[in-house]
């Protein structure tokens, strides 16, 4: 699941190396904010979607692996606390997807923690927890301001 954040660099790499393993394809599923009432759906190749996929792509382009896009907004904020990872689940259940990565931090209701917990209770695909991308700090420092 990529959510436009940085922590898609270590799920992208988590979920390559799985595919790689695996042989198999990969399902990008690319999270968007809730739908507006009426709203239409967004498909893969809207320039919104294409952002957030923009991340993952040079990744997984370089591994020679298979990919699938799929969109999915995140729900209103109506069904409780397992709602939207349940909503996830359902997607990827849906998309035949056998293992989800989701980063520790990921939006709020949508860490791997809770994705985990829901997929327990519900039952659904594995669920994996990518670490965040560690901070470092600059490596030069800044130059010196020089007073006229």
């Amino acid at each position: 699941m990529l959510a436009d954040r940085l922590d898609d660099a270590s799920v992208v790499d988590m979920a390559v190396r799985l595919a790689v393993a695996h042989r198999g394809p990969l399902l990008l599923i690319a999270l968007m904010p809730p739908l507006p009432p009426r709203g239409v759906a967004l498909r893969p190749e809207r320039a919104a979607v294409r952002a957030v996929l923009g991340r993952a792509l040079p990744r997984v382009l370089r591994a020679g692996i298979s990919y699938d896009a799929a969109v999915w907004h995140r729900p209103a904020e109506r069904d409780g606390r397992l709602g939207a990872a349940r909503a996830l689940l359902d997607l990827a259940i849906a998309q035949n997807c056998s293992s989800l990565v989701i980063s520790r931090t990921g939006p709020a209701g949508l860490d791997a923690y809770t994705v985990m917990e829901a997929a327990a209770l519900r039952g659904g695909p594995v669920v994996r927890a990518a670490s965040p991308v560690p901070w470092a700090p600059l490596t030069a420092p800044c130059p010196p301001v020089r007073r006229a």
